[in-house]
This record gives C-alpha cells, structure tokens and sequence, in this order.
C-alpha cells in the first residue's frame, strides 16, 4: 500500500480558455494601471517618464486558484505581498 498522493488533494488544473482568458485580463489591467501612473498631472515638465509599476494585484473575476496556477507555470511572479507581475 502507498501513502496518500499528494496530488490528490490539489484542485484541478484551470481549462486553458480560462488561463488565456485571465492571462489577458491580467495584461490589460497592468497596461492601464501602468498608462494611468504615466499621465499624473504635476506640472509643466511631468510628462514623459516611465511608469515604475511593475505588479498589480490581479482581476477578481477570476479566483485565487487560477492564478496560483499561472504563477506555478512561470507565466506570472507572486510576490510575498499578494501582486502579481509579468515574467517578460
């Protein structure tokens, strides 16, 4: 007799059209968190720097799990305070 799976106890892995689908929800939120960062209003010379955004926390219409799953794969990096960022 074996010991119980450990595998076993995960979830199921996320369908791939939910996985692209919250891959590209990512992205779209990230692209404008980072173009709402660049456009703050300061002053006469305040445009034209780069955003230093470079995780957000993720969309909520998707859960937890799914991007645990992305994180797992490499396509996101968790960091220890719950945002997400690109692995580009």
């Amino acid at each position: 007799m074996s010991g119980p799976n450990p595998e076993a106890d995960l979830p199921p892995p996320r369908d791939k059209a939910t996985l692209k689908s919250a891959m590209r929800a990512f992205r779209k939120r990230l692209k404008a968190t980072r173009l709402d960062d660049e456009s703050r209003l300061g002053g006469p010379l305040s445009g034209g720097r780069a955003s230093a955004i470079v995780g957000i926390q993720p969309p909520n219409q998707f859960p937890r799990e799914t991007w645990d799953e992305l994180a797992r794969q490499g396509r996101l990096t968790k960091s220890s305070s719950g945002l997400y960022s690109l692995n580009e």
